[in-house]
């Protein structure tokens, strides 16, 4: 009985490790959900990436025209 024991545990493990055919259907939608995920995971490193990058541009711009309108004079149009 113990050498029975001894010869089924490396059997089952075998069996276990030997690879098989899943004989399994995916389908369409799998792949259609990993390109979907895909796409959406780069579209939002890119969307943080530019609004990192947006704000400090964006005041560094509004302090360009604050600048050139302060150093133009009274803001009113010449005659």
């Amino acid at each position: 009985m113990i050498k029975r024991k001894h010869l089924v545990l490396p059997l089952v493990v075998a069996m276990a490790m030997a690879p098989q055919m899943a004989l399994a259907y995916i389908g369409p939608g799998v792949g259609a959900g990993a390109i979907a995920a895909v796409i959406g995971v780069l579209g939002s490193i890119f969307l943080a990436i530019v609004a990192v990058l947006y704000y400090p541009i964006k005041r560094m711009m509004k302090g360009r025209k604050a600048k050139a309108a302060k150093g133009s004079g009274s803001g009113e149009p010449a005659e």
